[in-house]
């Protein structure tokens, strides 16, 4: 991948990629030019029906003929290119394959059966594409996270340059509500970063000489001196896109099922079709074996074929939308049948990415209230999650005076005329109650200590709850026979503690994007593995994944994007729901597939020896078509689960016990 297409985004288009021009927005499919042609197609072979119908053949076959030759244009030039030029890996796939059976059924005369083929060929793959195309747009996503320019200290004093521009080495100048540009180390200044959309980590976590920093990270207070470590082109984020799109590019490689069907049976029937017409010439009848060979052509031709995948796909993609999963092309509902491991995101999935303080304890001379209010009067100043979490749990706290914000520490002021200071076990020492704090921590809990005059006086638990139905939903992937797993980049001791409570067993804490992609990669080679997340870190591992699948109510653009899924709301139990259909709608799929290469294999050695003319081909043809059609409808069903999803609105649960931290403060 160039240069261009990691840097950061230009002037005048919010995540653009650089370069000397600009990625186009991706149009609305009404606009969008690959569509009209498949679409033309289709309203013409069904004008074509009408016109039939009402006794017009002529008109009906200059509409079938406009039409066939609307949605051949998109497949078949490619497919006899391909063909001539034997490049290509599907150079003997299904496009090959239909231009050959509606070459042979218009030359038998049957335009209508031949517009129709080219229709729901042409359709299946515009739709495929433009899925494609909207993948690799969300990659803007990721590159906006980089800041345009980046402020450089120098010995002549501080300039200002383009983020591309940045060197290793370089010191960065990064002021509070500013992004960080490239990967670097803290070289003095202390703070605390947003790197939820780097690591998925939902709490800020504080930096401090000597600490790591990676390319945009939000610094939210406090100024920070940061050596690069990293160019402004080649760091983190730029190679999470180039994973994005390598991931993409392998899987747009996969074999669908009917390429893998199409691809041993079309030199088949070639062959065997040539080699009834040369019989023709041998013998000396050519006419009769001419027209042979052309009605085994229909014989073989895949008429059924064709409509038994997408009636299946549109049948159950159309289906599960209505309970609030979006398949986004047929490849991913072909997949997403297969699954066998999924893979769970923490932070924002599996739990809510909104702390909130589930424990406290108070020293020997002071309540629980009394510690609660006295760290919301100081924190009542502050914008941390942790000071928002600690204000709502006591909204009728004292006012507070003399306050200070210690970057990356706590703050410290005047309370009722005590001084008071709340902060990270780091900053403030817990002095006795130091065994409960170890306890929290154990628990999963961010801890944030308060002491007053001096003296420890009470410990405050944080977590990122888990999802009350998150259990739940796992169980039920356990009943069906699929394993889990958790990739998350917070750390071990809180990775566990939510997995445990949830039901997952394998888990894989402390991971950068880059980790998360390789161990979905790993997963992959012994069992098709979908992953789940909303987070812009988890855009490579979801292009990486057999199928991707987006929480998409919450989630960032750049996971929608990069997923397969997506979500409409947020509840896990979709995700049980959701693979129970698909295997489901595969197993139609199967029937269908099934059937029609049974009638291919029947009719072809029939209209070989001249047991079955055309009519009869044509007949038993259509008779099969609406069998699939019927059989692929049934799709459309799909088993509700037990409890329905809540609503917007609808609280959830509070049951959850076992705490789960979400970082230090």
């Amino acid at each position: 991948m160039s240069d261009e297409c990691c840097g950061p985004a230009v002037p005048g288009g919010a995540g653009a990629a650089t370069g000397d021009s600009e990625v186009e927005e991706l149009a609305p499919w009404w606009r969008d030019r690959a569509l009209a042609l498949p679409l033309a197609a289709g309203v013409l072979w069904v004008t074509g029906l009408l016109l039939e119908q009402a006794g017009l053949g002529t008109v009906a076959l200059i509409a079938y003929a406009i039409g066939l030759a609307a949605g051949a244009w998109t497949f078949a030039p490619g497919a006899v290119r391909r063909l001539v030029t034997g490049r290509g890996q599907g150079r003997l796939g299904v496009g090959l394959l239909m231009t050959i059976a509606a070459t042979g059924a218009v030359l038998l005369g049957h335009v209508g059966e031949a517009a129709a083929l080219a229709f729901l060929f042409s359709i299946a793959e515009a739709l495929e594409d433009r899925a494609m195309d909207r993948a690799r747009h969300g990659l803007r996503a990721l590159l906006s996270l980089i800041p345009e320019t980046a402020l450089i200290a120098g010995p002549d004093g501080d300039r200002q340059i383009a983020a591309t521009e940045v060197r290793r080495g370089d010191v960065l100048l990064v002021g509070a509500g500013e992004r960080v540009s490239t990967d670097g180390v803290v070289a003095s200044g202390h703070s605390w970063l947003d790197t939820s959309a780097i690591t998925g980590e939902s709490i800020p976590v504080d930096v401090a000489p000597g600490d790591a920093v990676s390319a945009g990270s939000v610094n939210t207070s406090g100024a920070l001196r940061v050596t690069a470590t990293a160019d402004g082109r080649d760091n983190s984020l730029t190679h999470m896109v180039r994973l994005v799109e390598q991931a993409h590019a392998e899987k747009g490689e996969r074999a669908r099922l009917a390429d893998r069907i199409a691809r041993p049976l079309v030199p088949l029937v070639l062959l065997a079709a040539l080699l009834v017409a040369a019989f023709g010439f041998v013998v000396g009848d050519p006419q009769t074996w001419v027209e042979r060979a052309l009605v085994v052509l229909v014989a073989a031709s895949p008429c059924a074929l064709a409509i038994a995948v997408p009636v299946t796909v549109i049948s159950a993609i159309g289906s599960a939308s209505k309970f609030g999963v979006i398949i986004k092309s047929g490849a991913a509902f072909e997949q997403l049948g297969t699954i066998r491991t999924v893979a769970f995101d923490k932070t924002g999935t599996l739990t809510r990415n909104e702390p909130r303080v589930v424990a406290t304890a108070a020293a020997d001379d002071h309540t629980d209230a009394e510690v609660l209010a006295m760290a919301a009067a100081l924190e009542a100043t502050s914008r941390h999650p942790l000071a928002t979490a600690v204000v709502a749990s006591s909204p009728d706290h004292p006012g507070a005076s003399d306050v200070h914000e210690h970057a990356g520490h706590g703050v410290s002021g005047l309370v009722q005329g005590r001084r008071v200071r709340v902060g990270s076990p780091r900053w403030v020492e817990p002095q006795s109650l130091a065994d409960r704090a170890d306890e929290m921590a154990d628990e999963g809990m961010s801890i944030v200590v308060v002491e007053a005059d001096g003296r420890a006086c009470g410990l405050i638990g944080i977590r990122d709850e888990l999802r009350a139905e998150a259990a739940e939903a796992v169980s039920a992937l356990h009943e069906q026979g699929v394993s889990t797993l958790m990739l998350t980049g917070d750390n071990s001791r809180t990775a566990h503690a939510i997995a445990q409570e949830a039901g997952i067993r394998d888990v894989y804490a402390d991971t950068l994007p880059q980790d998360k992609a390789e161990h979905i990669r790993r997963s992959m080679d012994r069992t098709p593995t979908a992953m789940i997340g909303d987070g812009i870190n988890d855009a490579p591992a979801l292009a990486s994944a057999t199928v991707g699948i987006a929480m998409g109510a919450s989630g960032s653009a750049a996971a929608v994007e990069s997923a397969d899924v997506a979500f409409t709301g947020h509840d896990l139990r979709l995700l049980p729901l959701a693979l129970a259909h698909a295997r489901r709608g595969r197993t139609i799929m199967t029937q269908n597939v099934i059937l029609s290469v049974a009638l291919i294999v029947v009719l072809f050695p029939m209209a070989l020896f001249g047991v079955l003319g055309l009519a009869a081909v044509v007949l038993v043809h259509e008779v099969a078509e609406v069998i699939v059609i019927a059989n692929g409808l049934r799709a459309t069903r799909a088993r509700r689960p037990t409890v329905p999803p809540r609503g917007p609105g609808v609280p959830a649960s509070t049951s959850s016990t076992r705490p789960v931290k979400a970082g230090n403060r």
